[in-house]
């Protein structure tokens, strides 16, 4: 457990709280579309555009897999 809250700092602040719930989800779906826009000028580079695209995909499972955490916490099953 102290693996996922040092991953997913913002997850695990809101048990019970709606506006810290929100703001969680908000500061994911912000680094999501923010890393999205970059990497979506960095893949277009000819040789290493997969490499880019590969690592989009990855931040935005970690984007997802943040929000669930969040909701989790929220509802005090995590």
């Amino acid at each position: 457990m102290a693996l996922l809250k040092s991953l997913f700092p913002f997850s695990f602040g809101c048990a019970g709280n709606v506006v810290k719930l929100i703001i969680s989800i908000l500061i994911y779906i912000v680094i999501g579309v923010i890393g999205g826009i970059i990497i979506g000028f960095l893949a277009g580079i000819a040789y290493v555009g997969w490499l880019f695209a590969i690592i989009g995909g990855l931040l935005d499972l970690y984007c997802v897999i943040g929000i669930i955490l969040a909701i989790l916490n929220f509802l005090k099953i995590v």
